[in-house]
């Protein structure tokens, strides 16, 4: 079943200034924000800014407590994983067989071809998270970042099959991305595509299907999951124009400046600090050339649904995330226009996420905001 997309409003535009000034003042600065559909019950906001449980609460600093006493967070670490892996597999998603398809085949051939051995890793990155000792470091972690995808997906759109559940999802998201840039580019051509932290490739073949005469980029810090994602395209028919995986740090990419059309970032930032994600957007600001779209889809603040979570899923939930406080804490949209985005937008495209949508300035459009019209 497809769901309509939401309705916004847009706001303060200032009277003092012409008609054509207002607009680019409307669109420059406005932060659009869901004003509501009864179509869409199970996309309801919450009534908080955020969920009870992140940031400096009663409830945030009772979890940390507990997520900090060694013994019962490896007892909550080992939980979370087992609650992973039953669900996925409750929900008919063969979470185990999955796993050891990866690891029994000739995947660890596509590591040397991936890997850059230069790479330095930020210290963020080499956490513990998502019930992983080593992280995104590790083939474990590689081979079952699909099935946990997956799982994402029932979890976000219970009802129905995965693959309907994957196309309200992925389809939000990309339609937001296609309607944005259409209004906004100037040229609603997309040629060039940066897939930023692409796993194992699940968003970058979405966008590279979606799109099949872009030239589509992956880039990702793991070069296990690199590996994963050439492993998998490789089982595919070839694209007319390949998937290109790179291994390096998002905040740094050496890319060209001004190379892209469009740098996407899913379920990303929620595993960042703060700055990492100021790192990141201040990246995509630069590889984006004028008009180009910068596309964020992660958790929703704002969710109903995750601001209802029960106590242990969102104590499991924090146990596996260690910067989850910090990304709830973080005022994307001022980031954004910090970082020189205008057109900000933000759009509850599932019941439990946002895609947020911003434009690199043309010339023209940059005189506007400086000048304050």
């Amino acid at each position: 079943m497809e769901l309509c997309a939401p309705t916004y409003n847009l706001s303060l535009v200032s009277p003092t200034v012409n008609g054509n000034h207002a607009r680019r003042r409307r669109r420059d600065w406005a932060v659009v924000r869901m004003a509501g559909s009864p179509d869409l019950a199970a996309y309801e906001e919450g009534q908080l800014e955020r969920p009870k449980w992140a940031g400096d609460t009663f409830v945030s600093r009772v979890v940390r407590s507990l997520i900090s006493f060694k013994p019962l967070y490896s007892v909550l670490k080992l939980g979370a994983r087992q609650v992973f892996i039953s669900t996925a597999e409750k929900k008919n998603i063969p979470w185990r067989d999955m796993t050891k398809e990866i690891l029994e085949s000739d995947v660890y051939k596509e590591l040397e071809t991936v890997e850059n051995p230069s790479i330095v890793y930020p210290d963020y990155y080499l956490s513990p998270f998502h019930a992983y000792d080593e992280g995104n470091l590790s083939w474990l972690a590689a081979a079952e970042a699909e099935a946990a995808t997956m799982s994402m997906l029932r979890r976000a759109i219970p009802d129905g099959s995965l693959e309907e559940a994957n196309k309200i999802m992925r389809g939000n998201w990309v339609k937001e991305i296609e309607q944005h840039h259409l209004q906004y580019s100037g040229n609603s051509v997309i040629e060039d595509i940066l897939d930023i932290g692409c796993s194992v490739g699940v968003s970058t073949r979405y966008l590279a299907d979606r799109f099949p005469s872009a030239k589509v980029t992956g880039l990702d810090l793991s070069p296990y999951f690199l590996a994963v994602a050439q492993f998998k395209e490789k089982e595919r028919v070839a694209r007319k124009n390949p998937i290109t995986w790179i291994h390096a740090n998002g905040e740094d990419t050496g890319l060209p400046s001004k190379s892209f059309d469009l740098v996407s970032f899913s379920y990303v930032f929620h595993e960042c600090p703060e700055r990492a994600i100021i790192g990141l957007v201040q990246e995509a600001f630069r590889l984006l050339r004028p008009g180009g779209t910068i596309a964020l889809t992660d958790q929703a603040p704002k969710s109903k649904i995750i601001q209802e979570l029960s106590p242990v899923l969102f104590t499991l939930l924090k146990s596996t995330e260690p910067f989850l406080d910090e990304y709830y804490l973080t005022d994307l949209e001022t980031r954004l226009r910090d970082a020189g985005f205008i057109n900000v937008k933000a759009v509850l495209t599932d019941p439990r996420h946002r895609t947020m949508t911003a434009t690199v300035p043309h010339e023209h459009e940059i005189v506007y905001v400086h000048k304050g019209y």
